[in-house]
């Protein structure tokens, strides 16, 4: 006789006991075994939960438009449970189980939480970006085997139905297209489908809202999602997401942020960033928040940032999290009379975080920028500064609950164990979390994020202070990254390197007051060639699939620099970078002036040391001189001013 089916017991919504304030703290959050402190096995009890604590309260707004006086859209947490059980049930009806994928090519959209929530109630959820090729997406749902795709049924912001019906197509694995209709679509205005696609919407209304038909029980350690990150070989990289990993990224999130029902968030993070759907969007929904999505472009919409100041007066948000970019893209945006006294908390990460767009922030809004660091591998979070701390920039906050860090040698011998280095000296960063993922789809991805005794190597350098804090202080690893936004030089290098004309290529990133870094790439050209620079970048325009990672410039050079066994030696071509963004300062400060860009009166000293730094001439005025200073302070990186 079979036993029968019972749905996991409701428990209490994730809250957060006291405010975090110091490692003594965090200390107290993790004395308890986490067995006792984290009863929830799924994302789906998360869910469950919240929506038998706070019911008919908003869970989701959805803005139509940027106008705040526009009418949005409002989603209960009894609506998103319903919505989840309805997209769980028809999933299950099209043959998915727990270990099929089902992907998802959305823009934001209230459609959004249920294609992640629902799936991973029903079997793996791949969220996808838009506005990678067709190439690429091919690739990636190939490798996942997704049976589902679930796809927005417009062309309008990314091209996405067009290349939804494409996919089918050329994915072997694919069987069935659910359309998500625009939310202004009339129903008489909603094509014909080919048989292979359902409207998502019609299709989940005729399944019961009320409980999983599947009666699955989901444990801690079923795979929930497969999140795509950066690779080195260009080739798709999928990140194993277990459900363990992400209820524990909510917990904990919520336990350093002291998120409580009553809060309001702008979730401007797309929603195929781990970003956006773990410690942004998932933390919030577990603790009662109301998460704002900011029309389908998000925070790509140039009105919803100009009116960003008035829609956090018309919803009174308590939290502002974004990438630098988009702090320093706000802090061009006048608050014009908008009353934002409801913000308690400014969180950003993703990428470094320049200390004159930080002071420009406070100085301009009363806003304290506090920083995090997360990462794909550890879904989503690593460590957060809390409300009401003032930790200096750089400083990445606590550690989570539960996480083990270790600082090792940078100088380790492959495989060799790492080496632990004295507190308070820099070193990799290797973490032992609950949230870190059992690794990729690929084994040899897997081999290379660990070590030997199953630490995950975070490619970043930092150190842990005193007071237990995590500082960043750089990264082994060449990834650019450019608003968040991870890039693979090598995706760059191969580009350049079927040029006919280039010899050698490297790629790096070259610090930017806005995007952190901009990709850039240094070629030596082959014996007798002749090529521009304006034609390499046109061409890497038309050979790099991802439109962030296309450089803006090209740089010949006469000889590339090498290590003594041969190797590029990198370190100095992000020298050359850093001399060039400086360069540009420079150049633009001259313009303000009046003076023309080669002016001698300022310098650019590529060779100084050990940091590049520019020469100021002895007639050069004071004002200019200040001019120059305010100016390469909003760098990522240090330059020294001499004279």
């Amino acid at each position: 006789m079979t036993q029968a089916y019972a749905a996991p017991p409701i428990a209490r919504p994730f809250s957060a006991p006291f405010p975090v304030k110091t490692a003594a703290d965090v200390a107290r959050l993790a004395a308890r075994p986490l067995a006792d402190t984290l009863t929830v096995q799924s994302t789906y009890e998360i869910f469950r939960n919240s929506a038998a604590a706070f019911g008919a309260r908003t869970a989701l707004t959805f803005l139509r438009s940027a106008d705040p006086d526009d009418t949005p859209i409002h989603w209960s947490y009894n609506e998103l449970l319903a919505g989840i059980h309805q997209t769980a049930n028809l999933l299950h009806s099209l043959g998915v189980g727990p270990r099929d994928a089902v992907g998802v090519l959305l823009p934001g959209c209230l459609e959004y939480h249920l294609a992640l929530w629902g799936t991973e109630a029903a079997g793996i959820v791949q969220p996808l970006n838009p506005l990678l090729t067709e190439d690429k997406l091919v690739s990636l749902l190939t490798t996942a085997g997704a049976k589902v795709l679930i796809a927005y049924g417009s062309d309008v912001e990314c091209g996405a139905w067009s290349k939804a019906l494409r996919l089918v197509e050329r994915v072997p694995s694919l069987k069935t297209l659910l359309r998500v209709a625009p939310h202004d679509e009339a129903p008489d205005q909603r094509p014909a489908l080919p048989d292979f696609a359902q409207d998502f919407n019609a299709a989940r209304a005729g399944q019961p809202m009320d409980r999983l038909v599947s009666e699955r029980v989901i444990r801690a350690e079923d795979i929930a999602a497969y999140f795509h990150t950066g690779g080195t070989t260009g080739a798709p990289k999928l990140a194993v997401h277990t459900h363990a990993n992400q209820v524990f990224t909510a917990w904990a999130a919520v336990q350093l942020q002291g998120a409580k029902p009553g809060d309001v968030v702008i979730n401007g993070y797309p929603l195929f960033h781990v970003a956006g759907v773990l410690p942004a969007s998932l933390a919030a929904l577990s603790a009662g928040v109301q998460t704002i999505i900011p029309t389908t472009l998000l925070l790509r919409n140039r009105d919803v940032l100009r009116n960003y100041w008035r829609l956090v007066e018309r919803h009174r948000a308590t939290s502002l999290q974004g990438v630098p970019t988009i702090l320093a893209a706000l802090a061009d945006i006048p608050l014009a009379g908008a009353d934002i006294s409801s913000l308690r908390y400014c969180r950003t990460g993703a990428a470094p975080l320049p200390a004159e767009l930080a002071a420009r922030f406070e100085r301009l809004f009363g806003l304290h920028v506090n920083e995090s660091l997360g990462m794909t591998e550890m879904a989503g979070i690593t460590s957060i500064t809390p409300p009401g701390a003032r930790f200096p920039v750089n400083c990445v906050g606590f550690p989570l609950p539960y996480v083990q860090v270790r600082v090792a040698s940078l100088d380790t011998p492959a495989g060799q164990p790492a080496r632990d280095l004295p507190p308070g000296q820099p070193g990799m960063l290797l973490f032992k979390s609950p949230n870190v993922i059992p690794g990729f789809l690929d084994p040899e991805d897997t081999a290379r994020a660990f070590t030997d005794d199953g630490w995950l190597i975070s490619g970043d350098v930092g150190v842990l202070d005193a007071e237990g804090r995590l500082h960043l202080q750089g990264r082994a690893k060449d990834l650019i990254i450019r608003s968040g936004h991870n890039i693979d030089p090598k995706t760059i290098e191969d580009a350049l390197a079927t040029h006919p004309a280039v010899h050698i290529c490297a790629a790096v990133g070259a610090p930017d007051p806005y995007a952190g870094e901009l990709p850039i790439a240094f070629v030596t050209l082959a014996e007798g060639a002749d090529v521009s620079e304006a034609d390499l970048v046109a061409y890497a325009a038309a050979h790099v699939d991802e439109g962030p990672a296309r450089p803006k410039r090209v740089i010949v050079l006469e000889h590339m620099p090498m290590t003594n066994v041969g190797k590029i030696y990198k370190p100095d071509l992000r020298r050359l970078a850093t001399a060039v963004s400086v360069q540009a300062v420079v150049e633009r400060v001259l313009q303000g002036a009046g003076l023309p860009p080669d002016s001698a009166v300022l310098r650019v000293l590529a060779d100084a040391q050990p940091d590049v730094a520019v020469e100021v001439d002895a007639t050069a005025p004071a004002p200019l001189k200040e001019q120059l200073r305010e100016a390469l302070a909003r760098l990522p990186v240090k330059v020294a001013v001499h004279g």
